[in-house]
C-alpha cells in the first residue's frame, strides 16, 4: 500500500522497539574503569540491535543470548552464578562463595575485579568487587562485601541466601606482578581494600621460588572488625611476611591478643606512621594501595611526601 506513514506504530515496529537496548542509567556504572566500561557494551549491542533492525533478521540478535548462557565469565555479558555458602565475618561485612561448574577457575591475573548487577526498586546497579579467592581456585571462588545501610547495592546483596543466582562480569583491571619483580612489597588496605591484596599474597606464599618480602597494613576501626583472622595470623608465619594493623577507634592495646600487641598501632594511618613503616621495610618497597576514595588519596599523598614516586605505587 502507497502513501505516508501511518498513524499508529507497527506490531513490527514495537517488536523491534522491545528488543532495542537501553541505555545505562549512571548508577549502572561501577566506576571501577573497566574495559569494556557498561557504556561500552550498550554501544555494542545498539549497534547490533541497529544491524539486525536494518536487515530485519532478529537472528543476528542471537549472539548476545548465547554468550549470556555460557556458563564462564565474560567481560561483554553477565553471567549467573549460584551461592553456595554465605559467611557473616563482623555486623556488615560478608563472605559469599559461588559455584564455578566443574572444576572449573575463573583463572584470573592478581588483582582483577568483577562487576556485580543487582536490582533495587526497579532501578539496575553496578558495583566492582575484587575475589579474595586464589585465581586459580577450582570449583568456586569468593568475594568479600561490606553492607551499607543506605546503599543500594547493598539493599540487594543483603536478601542473598545459598542457592541464589547472582549476575557478573568481567574480569577487569589487575595488578601487572611478577615474582621477585619488587624487592618488598608494601600493601596499604583499608577495609574490604584488604580483597586485592590477599591472591597476591597467596601466589607469594605458594611459590617457593619468590622471595619477595612483603608488609601489609590493615586498616580497621577495631580490632573486633578485622576481617579474616585465621587467613592472615597464617600468612604473618611466612618468612617473608608482616602485617601491621592500625586500629582508628582503640584507645588501647591492653586488651588485645597479646600476639597482636607488637604489630598494632591505635588511632589512624598518619603521615607520621606511614614514614615509620616505610623505613622499617627490608628493602625500597613498591607500594599497592586500596581503600576509599579518601584512604587512597591521603596514602598517596603521605608516599609522595616521603620520596614514594609514582611510578613505585599502584593504586586498586
Amino acid at each position: 500500500m502507497a502513501g505516508g506513514c501511518p498513524a499508529t506504530m507497527s506490531g513490527n515496529e514495537h517488536d523491534w522497539l522491545a528488543l532495542k537496548p537501553q541505555e545505562p542509567s549512571p548508577s549502572q556504572c561501577c566506576g571501577g574503569g573497566c574495559k569494556p566500561c557498561i557504556y561500552d557494551v550498550y554501544e555494542k549491542e545498539l549497534a547490533q540491535w541497529e544491524r539486525a533492525k536494518a536487515k530485519q533478521d532478529k537472528s543476528l540478535l542471537m549472539e548476545k543470548k548465547e554468550q549470556s548462557n555460557n556458563s564462564e565469565l565474560n567481560p561483554d555479558t553477565f553471567t549467573a552464578f549460584s551461592i553456595s555458602s554465605v559467611e557473616q565475618l563482623t555486623e556488615d561485612t560478608y563472605q559469599y562463595r559461588f559455584e564455578l561448574p566443574g572444576n572449573s577457575s575463573l583463572c584470573l591475573s592478581l588483582g582483577q575485579h568483577i562487576v556485580l548487577r543487582g536490582a533495587v526498586n526497579g532501578l539496575e546497579v553496578q558495583r566492582a568487587y575484587t575475589p579474595i579467592s586464589p585465581g586459580n581456585a577450582e570449583g568456586y571462588f569468593e568475594v568479600l562485601i561490606k553492607c551499607y545501610e543506605a546503599g543500594l547495592m547493598s539493599q540487594y546483596i543483603k536478601t542473598w541466601k545459598k542457592g541464589d543466582m547472582v549476575f557478573w562480569r568481567g574480569p577487569f583491571g589487575g595488578f601487572p606482578y611478577r615474582p621477585n619483580k619488587h624487592g618488598e612489597l608494601l600493601m596499604l588496605a583499608s577495609g574490604t581494600g584488604l580483597a586485592p591484596m590477599l591472591p597476591i599474597l597467596q601466589s607469594i606464599t605458594d611459590d617457593e621460588e619468590d622471595e619477595t618480602f612483603v608488609t601489609l597494613v590493615c586498616c580497621f576501626p577495631t580490632f573486633d572488625k578485622i576481617y579474616l583472622k585465621p587467613l592472615l595470623q597464617d600468612l604473618a608465619r611466612y618468612w617473608n611476611i608482616r602485617i601491621f594493623y592500625v586500629l582508628s577507634q582503640e584507645t588501647s592495646l591492653e586488651k588485645l591478643p597479646w600476639s597482636y600487641q607488637e604489630n598494632t598501632y591505635t588511632g589512624r594511618l598518619n603521615e607520621g606512621l606511614t614514614k615509620t613503616i616505610l623505613n622499617s621495610c627490608r628493602r625500597r618497597p613498591f607500594v599497592l594501595i586500596c581503600g576509599s576514595p579518601v584512604f587512597n588519596e591521603d596514602m598517596s599523598r603521605y608516599l609522595k611526601a616521603a620520596g614514594i614516586e609514582e611510578d613505585s605505587r599502584f593504586v586498586f
